[in-house]
């Protein structure tokens, strides 16, 4: 087995929660932090952390505005989030193959 892929593996999206916020972008075009919070039922403050990581790396960009005169954060992942968060996918799909083949 070839330990390589495994070093590969981007460390911010690994974590469980930006693996999750990461999925859930990657599924649709953007989200409000309220949705998100809500399907992954974290807290505000555990949200708004994974959140930063994955904004300070250029994976997630922000987009506050208001709506019905109240404050809307829109959360979406960034062209380089999105090729980020492929080449994460394909090194997982390489692990498995190798795994299968083993």
């Amino acid at each position: 087995m070839n330990p390589d892929p495994f070093f590969q593996l981007d460390r911010v999206i690994h974590e469980k929660g930006r693996l999750s916020i990461m999925s859930l972008l990657a599924a649709t075009p953007d989200l409000s932090f309220t949705e998100l919070r809500n399907l992954l039922r974290m807290t505000d403050g555990n949200l708004t952390r994974h959140l930063r990581t994955l904004q300070e790396a250029g994976y997630v960009a922000l987009t506050k505005t208001f709506h019905n005169r109240r404050p809307l954060t829109t959360c979406a992942l960034t062209s380089a989030g999105r090729k980020a968060f492929q080449n994460y996918i394909d090194l997982l799909e390489q692990i498995v193959r190798q795994n299968r083949d083993s």
